[in-house]
């Protein structure tokens, strides 16, 4: 090992000491700018070329004494070759009294002009402006693309996660066996941290690498100490050893903390981080229900190395477990938008924490009245009386006294589900970044996330259809609180808008973009391994959904995961309140996170509500026919002859799928067959009131309604 004298030596002339590195992106633009290669600046400072790479990729950090001859060196080329870059304008409070435009992070179809939203009236206070995103390079990101294949990490040789059994096996992903000699919690921490090679590589680079996953089955639990199972609990979530618990003592004793949670299903040990190193090791108790049978379908059951495969390829395509799905799902947003990033001080030159562009920040945010659940402080603390947002999916019957004679004789009822109904609505989603300002008497534009007052009783519509601006489908019968693309589509409808209200945000960007890119990757990636692909014509494509569940149980689990983890990560941006003991006007733990936002939740269904009467629209102009019954991504039509979907979804002569309708396929949005059954059986349903869409699948099995 070289002195740091040494290192000094061999930089001395350019080196000024710094406290803290720049990004990534910011040291490889430096080197390339002075002309160095990574293999000479790592001869120079006695280290290998791949670490260095590492460096100019975020996969490692240097350690001293490299890291002070790094800093410096990284120093004294930035004074000589500064970034061109404008300096960010100063951050200036919003002013609602005069609103002139309204600011969306940059994206691939970024607008030319600002939308102006007219003339208001009325103002809530000001809020507090986010501070101004630091210059970038461009103000163009470049499309999504599916990402490549990623290369083994170095640090993580042995994947994301393992499964340990009681004889101290530890499955890894691809068929890896380790040994662990670990006989209690905390040498069990150790173990992972120091020679597990388990852990997986931050999804975005100002993001963190993801904590390495230990799964325990009952036997391994029992021979770390711990209960084989958590029995007295009413409620899932309170599950968690006592504090007085010889196993939670030992990790307290050996310096370990738990989070608040504490000891539960899912747990989560920690050290506070040396340097930029993070020391937190996530456990998962499988005879303590870790994995929902809802969610994970018979994966508890598996055996180990099934389990370690399972989870891994979630792991690899969507993120590594951090609780239930939809916790999981909550984090991958945040994981792949971090709050902040590194931004140097034009004062003091030193790098520090910024704002992210186009994140939710690291602080919570109060909702707008109308956006709140009832039992918001902001609703009860202001004596809030004006009525919520109802933007909720469809839960609707069609009235059989809108039942046509010709349409009673039709022999079957089709259901149709559309994959992950909510992920294609989060695709270019704009939503709200910044606090919601309040505005009388605005002008409706359709290009300003936000809730709006409007009547859109007048509105009268097919009875054979559903309404699309409540989730039962009734007429709406006076003002409601609506989100922007409910009343976009009535403007689409040809009717015109003219909002009362309206709480509004100036700051808006397609937060959910990376989240809706990712996962649709791993749903689409995931069908095509169990030999549902893209270019199945639709009969092969039907054949193919009738048996990719058998083809291979493990993969249909996956597939059922990332399924909850879409619903279940939109319905947590509104989590609500737990516990008999919880208060109105209390906060709850959810409120102290920036991803509680039920303004987006609103966004994301209204959207999907709006996208499933569109393509009901487009079938009555194309076909006819009207549906039976929905129920969120669930449709049920009467079929003129076949047990299938083939018999009436609208082809053009030349064979192919008309746009705008009901098209079957495996990518998100596309359709894809629910069930099939009697007429007879869907209308003496109907008759009673009960939804067929509930119950089309057969064996009495219900829908997940997204919540």
């Amino acid at each position: 090992m070289p002195s740091q004298d040494e290192l000094f030596d061999a930089v001395d002339a350019l080196l000024e000491e710094e406290p803290q590195l720049p990004p990534p992106e910011e040291r490889a633009r430096l080197r390339e700018t002075a002309g160095i290669t990574q293999a000479r600046l790592a001869a120079t400072l006695k280290t290998s070329t791949q670490t260095v790479k590492n460096w100019e990729n975020g996969r490692s950090e240097p350690k001293p004494p490299r890291l002070e001859a790094y800093q410096r060196l990284l120093k004294g080329w930035a004074a000589k070759y500064p970034a061109h870059a404008a300096p960010a304008a100063p951050a200036v409070a919003p002013q609602p009294e005069a609103p002139q435009t309204f600011t969306r992070v940059p994206t691939v179809e970024q607008d030319e002009a600002e939308p102006d939203i007219g003339v208001a009236v009325k103002a809530a206070p000001e809020r507090p402006a986010r501070p101004a995103a630091p210059p970038a390079t461009s103000s163009r990101r470049p499309a999504a693309k599916k990402a490549a294949k990623p290369a083994v990490d170095p640090r993580f040789p042995h994947g994301p996660l393992a499964v340990l059994d009681g004889d101290g096996s530890a499955y890894a992903v691809g068929g890896v066996v380790l040994d662990c000699p670990a006989t209690t919690v905390p040498e069990l921490v150790e173990w992972t941290l120091r020679e597990s090679g388990l852990g997986a590589p931050k999804l975005n680079r100002y993001g963190k690498d993801s904590d390495p996953l230990i799964v325990l089955t009952a036997a391994a639990a029992v021979k770390l100490g711990l209960p084989e199972r958590l029995e007295g609990h009413e409620q899932r979530r309170s599950l968690r050893l006592p504090e007085d618990h010889p196993v939670v003592k030992q990790v307290a004793k050996a310096k370990w903390q738990l989070t608040q949670r504490g000891f539960g299903p899912w747990a989560r040990i920690y050290r506070k981080a040396q340097g930029r190193e993070r020391q937190c090791v996530q456990l998962a108790v499988l005879s303590w229900d870790a994995l929902d049978e809802r969610s994970w379908p018979g994966v508890a059951e598996m055996e180990p190395a099934d389990i370690a495969r399972v989870l891994g390829v979630y792991a690899t395509r969507v993120i590594t477990p951090r609780g239930s799905t939809a916790v999981s799902g909550l984090e991958l947003m945040t994981a792949l938008r971090p709050p902040t990033k590194a931004v140097r001080d034009q004062e003091t030159g030193n790098w520090v924490s910024g704002y992210n562009a186009g994140s939710l920040g690291t602080e919570p945010m109060d909702p707008a009245p109308p956006e709140a659940t009832p039992e918001h402080p902001v609703v009860v603390n202001s004596g809030w009386t004006g009525g919520f947002l109802n933007e909720e999916a469809y839960q609707w019957v069609r009235s059989v006294n809108t039942l046509s004679d010709e349409e009673c004789t039709l022999p079957y009822a089709v259901g149709l589900d559309l994959n992950t109904a909510f992920l294609a609505a989060a695709a270019r989603l704009v939503v709200g970044l910044s606090a919601p300002d309040h505005f009388v008497g605005p002008t409706f534009n359709p290009k300003i996330p936000g809730s709006w007052l409007a009547d859109l009783s007048h509105i009268d519509l097919d009875p054979r259809l559903p309404s699309p601006f409540t989730p039962d489908g009734s007429r709406p019968t006076g003002p409601a609180w609506y989100q922007t693309h409910t009343l976009a589509y009535a403007q689409e409808l040809g009717y015109d808008v003219h909002p009362i209200e309206a709480y509004l945000r100036r700051e808006t960007g397609a937060y959910l973009d990376p989240w809706h890119d990712r996962l649709k990757n791993a749903y689409v990636d995931t069908l095509a391994d169990m030999g549902v692909t893209k270019d199945l014509d639709d009969a092969a494509f039907l054949a193919a959904m009738e048996q990719h569940k058998q083809n291979d149980p493990a993969l249909a689990a996956v597939l059922s995961a990332i399924k909850a983890t879409v619903k279940g990560g939109v319905g947590k941006l509104r989590e609500r309140p737990q516990g008999k003991s919880y208060k109105e006007g209390e906060t709850w733990p959810a409120l102290a996170r920036p991803t509680w936002r039920p303004d987006i939740r609103a966004a994301v269904i209204s959207k999907a509500r709006v996208n499933m009467h569109r393509k009901l629209n487009n079938m009555v102009k194309m076909t006819g026919l009207y549906p039976l019954a929905v129920l969120s991504d669930c449709v049920v039509y009467p079929s003129p002859a076949e047990t299938s979907p083939l018999g009436f979804l609208p082809y053009a002569a030349s064979g192919k799928p008309q746009p705008g309708g009901f098209r079957l396929g495996p990518t998100p949005g596309l359709a894809k067959l629910e069930g099939v059954q009697s007429m007879l059986w869907a209308v003496d349903l109907m008759e009673k009131g009960l939804n067929p869409a509930r119950h089309i699948k057969g064996g009495d099995a219900v829908l997940d309604e997204g919540e």
